[in-house]
């Protein structure tokens, strides 16, 4: 009995000095998630009274054209969106398919010019990337009900803190239900 005391002590010795001595090492967070995204938020613009209005869309897919990525997956009620720009091209290309099974000609496509800029970040986790948004344009089917109509750049850095830096408008749509008489 003595000895199995002596040995459930030295294990919990061993075991508090391994994690005192691990939770003080320096750790980088070299993961996906500190990847600097582009962040976008969804509007239209109200046709009685021109205002910007927050949008939001029923279902959408997002592809990256050139792979086989697939974004957002059948995302409903949507009204911002975080997008990771291509580091080994300058050009990001993504396809918008607001309800693929249903609709599936209704298409935008988002065109992203960024330069990319190798930096070093440490000796873990090497080089990262830095993304300036350069330019955007957008091109859509002709009978899309859920068109893009304009876009607006208000921040050019990509960035993982959650700094918008694209505004997204569409077409104006009635949300309105109609009424019975």
């Amino acid at each position: 009995m003595k000895n199995l005391i002596r040995i459930f002590l030295i294990l919990v010795i061993v075991g508090a000095c391994i994690s005192i001595g691990s939770s003080c090492s320096d750790e980088n967070d070299c993961s996906l998630a500190g990847r600097p995204m582009m962040y976008c938020t969804l509007y239209t613009l109200d046709e009685i009274t021109d205002d910007r209005v927050k949008d939001t869309l029923d279902s959408l897919t997002i592809t990256a054209l050139g792979t086989d990525s697939i974004i957002l997956n059948n995302e409903k009620n949507v009204h911002t969106l975080m997008l990771p720009l291509r580091y080994t091209s300058d050009t990001t290309v993504f396809v918008f398919r607001y309800d693929p099974k249903r609709r599936p000609n209704d298409v935008d496509t988002l065109y992203i010019v960024q330069q990319n800029t190798p930096y070093f970040q440490s000796m873990e986790c090497g080089y990262m990337m830095k993304q300036n948004i350069l330019g955007t344009r957008f091109g859509n089917t002709r009978n899309s009900s859920e068109r893009i109509d304009s876009l607006r750049i208000l921040n050019k850095e990509a960035n993982t803190n959650e700094i918008q830096n694209l505004e997204i408008f569409y077409k104006y749509r009635d949300r309105t239900p109609p009424t019975i008489e």
